[in-house]
């Protein structure tokens, strides 16, 4: 009975198949799940490493180094290594801890933009040197303006390039109390305008008289009116020499408030025109100035109700 019971016992064969994935499974998921979480955190630190100061980056780099030495004492990257009170930084004002490097990198900064306005004055200043130059050149080589040399004298000021155009008793810019430009004159004033056209910066002109009192038919005319209309006269001479119009700034008689002479009030040199390149600097003042009058302007009275 026995024997009988094992003939009858099942036999089992497996089977292998050839070929195919054989026995990995999904292993590999998992590996590459890994690498593109590792991409992912390296794009993402170099992401935050670009859009961090430089300041902040020499903190970190300092903190792997020695960990322990910036925790324990301060430094770079934990506050400051100069700093009063630990992992207070600089600026003993700050409620919340260090003073990171960023923001005294953002002080560094300021001072390059000053230091950039700086550098756009002087080559500034060297321009006008060169325009200076230039309008001496020009005299020399013209006969007739080689003539009027001793009467026009250049120099720098803080406001820019002056040129002024004096008055010799023989050879007046204008005759006595008129506003009409001499002949002679006229080709000196047509020439700077040429030459003024030729770089960018504005111009103000200025009318000046001498001391003595001036008396004229018309009623309440006076040497402020004859300064201000000899710089008036100049200006059109210059912009038909081809000084664009847009370029005047300022044109205004000063009448003998600011004599070249001093010592002698009533001297022809007093009576002259000064033509001034203005720099930047000036040309921001005298803006600023009109926008302040502007907004200091009272509102125009309102229009009374017709009757």
């Amino acid at each position: 009975m026995a024997g009988d019971t094992k003939k009858l016992q099942p036999i089992i064969v497996k089977k292998v198949k050839k070929g195919g994935h054989g026995a990995h499974g999904g292993a590999w998921k998992i590996a590459y799940a890994d690498f593109v979480t590792a991409m992912m955190a390296f794009f993402l630190l170099m992401w935050l490493l670009g859009s961090t100061t430089e300041g902040d980056r020499k903190g970190i780099a300092d903190y792997f180094s020695s960990p322990l030495k910036i925790a324990m004492l301060g430094g770079s990257g934990a506050g400051d290594a100069s700093s009063v009170v630990k992992g207070g930084g600089k600026d003993l004002t700050r409620q919340d801890g260090q003073v990171k490097d960023g923001d005294i990198e953002a002080a560094k900064r300021l001072y390059n933009l000053k230091a950039l306005k700086e550098e756009q004055r002087r080559a500034e200043r060297s321009r006008l040197q060169e325009l200076k130059q230039k309008v001496e050149e020009k005299i020399k080589l013209s006969p007739a303006l080689s003539a009027l040399g001793g009467q026009i004298k250049l120099d720098m000021t803080k406001e820019g390039l002056r040129i002024q155009i004096v008055d010799e008793g023989n050879r007046p810019m204008f005759d006595s109390g008129s506003a009409v430009v001499k002949p002679y004159m006229r080709e000196l004033l047509q020439e700077l305008g040429a030459v003024l056209a030729e770089v960018p910066n504005r111009l103000t002109v200025e009318g000046h008289t001498d001391a003595k009192p001036f008396s004229a038919g018309e009623r309440g005319y006076s040497n402020w009116e004859l300064s201000a209309d000899r710089a008036n006269a100049s200006r059109r001479e210059m912009v038909a020499g081809g000084l664009p119009e847009a370029r005047m700034l300022r044109v205004q008689g000063l009448a003998s408030s600011k004599l070249l002479d001093t010592q002698a009030p009533e001297s022809p040199a007093n009576r002259r025109i000064s033509i001034i390149v203005m720099n930047r600097d000036a040309e921001d003042a005298v803006l600023k100035n009109l926008g302040d009058e502007d907004e200091a302007a009272p509102p125009a009275p309102a229009a009374s109700p017709p009757a």
